[in-house]
């Protein structure tokens, strides 16, 4: 077996620590130097294993003070269940109501985007055409928890109520039922995750570290007749939110 990288054997240390109360929430840690010392490791290795432990949401960095045993967070569950889309309400309002929270969202909608390449290969058009985009910030108890941002083709919606998500009769009503009130019938979706650091921009609006770890979603819904109809990038936060899936029976 090949042997443990020395800041992963640091940081499970640090962490056995904190999980046998040998340091407690808001306790300032050592510094680097001292850690490094007892370990036998120089600072950057005792920097790699902290700066993990607070992407986790382990520890916290304090500009100008050092690092300390972070407070511990009820994490924010995610549910991600088709039937869930067929809900009368908004299933993350829902969610946030079980944790005794108050969940909504802010969005910014932008009509006629042209496509780049990645987000067009996605919903099978071409480079450069027209899409509606729509960018949300998803908050619980008025703090940002999830980020997400929609795109969809302009020539699918244009001219109908539902062509701004989150305007019209149909505001926020979702995928499904927005383009079932244009006789569109959406029968999957499919997502990909991928764990990644997060960027500087999702850092400064999720209010996590700049190291700290995020699950990225990119959802496709697809109609009946197999064309894509809106495509997301979905990102939450690994320390404060868990992503569960629910996945139906049929018999």
């Amino acid at each position: 077996m090949p042997e443990q990288p020395p800041y992963l054997r640091v940081a499970d240390e640090l962490r056995r620590r904190i999980t046998e109360h040998v340091w407690e929430p808001g306790d300032r840690l050592p510094s680097r130097a001292q850690i490094g010392q007892e370990f036998g490791v120089g600072e950057n290795v005792v920097r790699r294993a902290q700066e993990l432990l607070i992407s986790q949401g382990v520890l916290e960095g304090r500009a100008g003070s050092g690092t300390y045993v972070a407070e511990p967070q009820q994490r924010v569950r995610v549910v991600r269940s088709p039937a869930r889309e067929q809900s009368d309400g908004s299933p993350f309002r829902a969610d946030m109501r079980a944790l005794g929270k108050l969940g909504d969202w802010e969005s910014r909608t932008d009509a006629k985007v042209l496509a780049p390449a990645d987000i067009a290969a996605r919903l099978g058009i071409a480079e450069g055409a027209l899409c509606v985009r729509t960018s949300y910030e998803f908050l619980a108890d008025s703090r940002p928890v999830q980020l997400s941002t929609s795109w969809e083709p302009y020539d699918l919606t244009a001219g109908t109520l539902v062509v701004l998500p989150e305007g019209g009769p149909h505001a926020g009503a979702g995928v499904v039922n927005r383009m079932a009130a244009i006789g569109i019938t959406v029968s999957h979706a499919v997502e990909q995750l991928e764990p990644r650091q997060v960027t500087a921009e999702e850092a400064s609006l999720l209010g996590v570290p700049k190291t700290a770890l995020v699950t990225h979603i990119r959802r496709t819904y697809y109609s009946d007749q197999g064309r894509p109809v809106e495509t997301a990038d979905i990102v939450v936060p690994a320390a404060h939110c868990e992503i569960v899936y629910e996945i139906p029976i049929n018999r």
